[in-house]
């Protein structure tokens, strides 16, 4: 029989039984409810639009806003994960990240909504900590298939936030506020339930099926010291090269979840519940789609090790280039939802396929590893946000540059050999050989 405080070697997602699997649950629904904070602006952006009289480059400074916080956000929230534990940290991020997202309709300005939704981005720092929990809890034998699975159905927040929010924005006009109030109040939702869901997550979860980081740090002092974590994670190329393909991957996801439904609405005349409901379906893909590419990554790496992992993440990465460029050609609503969920398949299967290769980069400094790597699909979603905000180019234009720079990365994803490449030890490894 498995022991109870030992990383998982089987993934039962039916099963709510132990702490790993009950921080499982916890750590992808966190996420889910994360991106309706973080993302319920957007399929609410036609109306916000007028309401505030927003220009197109405007909106594309409110699209880089709500991504580039987290560049950052997410390299600290890894470090935090490494030295103050995952439980403290999601449940810090949830419940101060819930008041901007609520408080954002007192705003009347471009400047002000600008501010509220660049500190509203920070919560996107929210999937570092759920995949670096994920990783410590199930063995490396799972782990690619648990992250994936973890990261998806979190990102299927993306996908039902642009038809949920829609709905319960009707649902405050249709109780009698006019649409410049109803999606003020419709914002409060998400931030309260982000709130509540922070406690849940502090009493409900552990940093490591051991025990939290305190309960370690008093029965062995050195057990949890993960000194110079940060600067071996910088140090490895393999990091890097994680950096530009969830660039390529998870930062054009974003991007096209803050654009699809306003692209739709203005490009194909829908109305507002269609666009959502068509936009939709691209983070809907999530609830199996991540899953295929770490499903899929982890058979690869069992045959072809680390190396093997690597090429199946460029070949995925250069499909999603192709099927972008075929999109961003698309003459008709039919031929466009049937090429974004083509390029989605590939997209979310990479998503997958990186995580499932980070937590084999450095173990010791799996935090600064995903904030890193997660880092750079915020660099990857800012990067592409200027491309929309531009008065020059039509969205179509931009996707197809994107379609370009996606199959670029590929290739640099293909020439890294992720097995040979040298890690640098940190001070914590340094510390156990000695003791050893």
């Amino acid at each position: 029989m498995e022991s109870t405080n030992k990383p998982l070697e089987k993934l039962n997602i039916l099963s709510f039984k132990g702490i790993q699997m009950r921080t499982f649950h916890l750590t992808w629904m966190a996420f889910f409810l994360c991106f309706f904070g973080w993302f319920g602006l957007a399929p609410l952006m036609s109306v916000i639009k007028t309401d505030l009289g927003l220009t197109k480059s405007q909106i594309g400074n409110i699209i880089i806003a709500s991504v580039a916080a987290t560049v950052v956000a997410r390299i600290a929230i890894g470090k935090l994960c490494d030295t103050w534990g995952p439980r403290k940290t999601y449940s810090a991020l949830m419940g101060i990240c819930a008041f901007p997202v609520m408080m954002v309709g007192l705003v009347h300005s471009y400047e002000g909504f600008l501010l509220f939704r660049l500190a509203i981005g920070v919560i996107g720092a929210s999937f570092v900590v759920t995949q670096y929990h994920t990783s410590v809890m199930f063995d490396k034998k799972i782990v690619g298939t648990a992250n994936a699975v973890a990261g998806g159905w979190g990102n299927l927040g993306g996908g039902v936030t642009n038809m949920v929010m829609p709905l319960i924005f009707a649902g405050f006009v249709g109780a009698g506020y006019l649409p410049e109030s109803a999606w003020r109040m419709a914002m409060v939702i998400p931030g309260a339930v982000l709130l509540v869901f922070a406690f849940v997550y502090y009493f409900f979860t552990k940093d490591t099926p051991q025990g939290n980081f305190e309960e370690l740090q008093i029965a062995n002092p050195k057990s949890v010291k993960t000194k110079g974590t940060l600067a071996a994670a910088m140090k490895d190329k393999r990091t890097w090269a994680l950096f530009l393909a969830y660039g390529a991957c998870f930062g054009i996801e974003i991007t096209f979840d803050n654009v699809a439904a306003l692209y739709f609405f203005d490009n194909f005349q829908t109305s507002l519940a269609t666009a959502g409901i068509l936009a939709g379906t691209f983070g809907f893909m999530n609830i199996f789609a991540r899953a295929v590419g770490g499903i899929v990554a982890d058979k690869v790496g069992k045959t072809f090790g680390l190396a093997g992992k690597g090429r199946l993440l460029a070949g995925l990465l250069a499909m999603e280039g192709i099927g972008i460029a075929l999109f961003a050609q698309s003459g008709s609503i039919t031929i466009a939802v049937l090429t974004m969920l083509g390029f989605a398949m590939f997209l979310k299967m990479a998503n997958g396929a990186t995580y499932a290769i980070v937590p084999f980069i450095n173990p010791k400094a799996l935090g600064s590893v995903s904030g890193i790597v997660g880092a750079g699909g915020n660099v990857g979603a800012v990067l592409a946000g200027f491309l929309f905000k531009s008065e020059n180019i039509t969205y179509s234009q931009a996707f197809m540059y994107i379609g370009v720079a996606i199959a670029c990365v590929a290739a640099v994803v293909a020439l890294i050999d992720f097995d040979k490449s040298a890690r640098v030890v940190t001070g914590a490894e340094k510390l156990e050989v000695a003791e050893a």
